[in-house]
């Protein structure tokens, strides 16, 4: 039996780090895709072992399931209809079958990761044979949310083999589960995130479940049905940031100028509630898409321009803003900033050739380039094997 999964990045269209006092955010889903491929040996294979195959790293793990029933003696007994939380001494035990295996220091981050597959792997299949394929189109490390894609594809391929959820094997192509099972799995996967993070907002896991947008704020959730196509050029700067240095460097210049900061947050609110109800109003002609763009395009810029009074801006992020505004197009930062990556809107009148030239020039500084349309389907699944 083999199950096939994909699940979507995400990038904050508007609000980032406004969100942590009080402001909305928007963030979408993007066509950009982290995929498993979840096979279980047929009776006939007398296989006992169980395989992980992280392709983009060019890591392969294995261990023999006798291993991992005396390290996760208990994880057979856990309910999958019901996700729980691994706790710290646990993450310590699944760090022992890691010492087998000489993880490169420079992607020392993997191992968090395999740790979250361990754990969602024997709390909803068990203690089971199989080989696990991981790929993914989206870069690590860049704010897209590459950890929450593969909590959410691997739960989904997880799930979707369980007695968990209701699934039709005979369904062909790429099919989304009901609205019940991803409920279910964005649980499971916000559990591997925990692992991978610490304390995450749960924004990320929840785009890359249900797909679409998502409006927050305070912590409240609201999906959003998109009812324009937004197409958005999305630079990898390829630079490092610390989030939580940044994020504290905001809280610190409010802590200087209060009223002056407050008024940037109570501005960055407005763009994203107007940034909402215009990606959700209706085009009756492509006059009135060409608006809503014009209209999207400018509050990109007042955001960016907020971002920069935060000071998360960064000189390659300036740089991708100056190159594209020489082809009258609109960038801004989208996460954390200080480096990581930018976006910017490709109207849908603009020409191929514009849009080459864009990236021949961004990708001749050293940047790293995707085009991805916005909001669309989250975590899907398929049996038949196709591509």
């Amino acid at each position: 039996m083999e199950v096939r999964t994909r699940a979507p990045g995400k990038i904050i269209l508007a609000g980032e780090h406004a969100v942590v006092h009080g402001s909305a955010a928007v963030a979408a889903s993007i066509a950009l895709y982290t995929s498993v491929s979840l096979r279980l040996p047929s009776p006939d294979d007398n296989d006992d072992t169980l395989r992980l195959h992280l392709m983009d790293v060019g890591l392969e793990f294995s261990w023999p399931i006798g291993k991992i029933k005396e390290i996760l003696p208990d994880s057979v007994n856990n309910i999958a209809s019901s996700p729980s939380t691994c706790c710290e001494e646990t993450i310590k035990l699944i760090l022992t079958v890691l010492d087998d295996f000489k993880i490169p220091e420079a992607k020392s981050g993997i191992a968090s990761g395999v740790i979250a597959f361990l754990w969602l792997y024997t709390s909803i299949l068990g203690n089971k044979a199989a080989k696990v394929i991981v790929s993914s189109e989206l870069p690590l490390g860049a704010g897209l949310g590459s950890s929450a894609a593969f909590c959410v594809a691997l739960s989904g391929a997880l799930l979707a083999l369980s007695d968990s959820v209701d699934v039709d094997f005979d369904q062909e192509g790429w099919v989304s589960f009901g609205e019940k099972e991803q409920q279910l799995v964005n649980r499971w996967a916000f559990e591997g995130e925990k692992i991978i993070h610490g304390k995450p907002s749960g924004i990320d896991n929840t785009v890359s479940t249900f797909g679409n947008l998502i409006k927050f704020k305070s912590g409240a959730l609201t999906c959003i049905k998109s009812n324009m196509v937004l197409k958005m050029l999305i630079t990898n700067t390829k630079v490092g940031r610390n989030t939580k240095a940044l994020v504290a460097g905001v809280s610190e210049r409010k802590k200087r100028h209060p009223d002056t900061m407050t008024s940037v947050f109570t501005a960055v609110d407005f763009i994203s509630n107007e940034f909402a109800s215009i990606i959700q109003s209706t085009s009756f002609s492509d006059d009135d898409v060409v608006k809503k763009e014009h209209r999207i395009q400018e509050l990109m810029e007042m955001n960016q321009g907020l971002l920069r009074c935060m000071g998360v801006s960064h000189a390659s992020i300036e740089t991708v803003l100056q190159t594209t505004c020489k082809y009258d197009l609109t960038s801004k930062l989208t996460g954390a900033g200080g480096g990581g990556c930018v976006l910017t809107l490709l109207p849908a009148l603009l020409s191929a050739t514009v849009i080459d030239k864009v990236i021949k020039e961004l990708e001749q500084c050293g940047f790293q380039c995707f085009i991805a349309e916005i909001g669309g389907n989250g975590v899907q699944f398929r049996f038949d094997g196709g591509p």
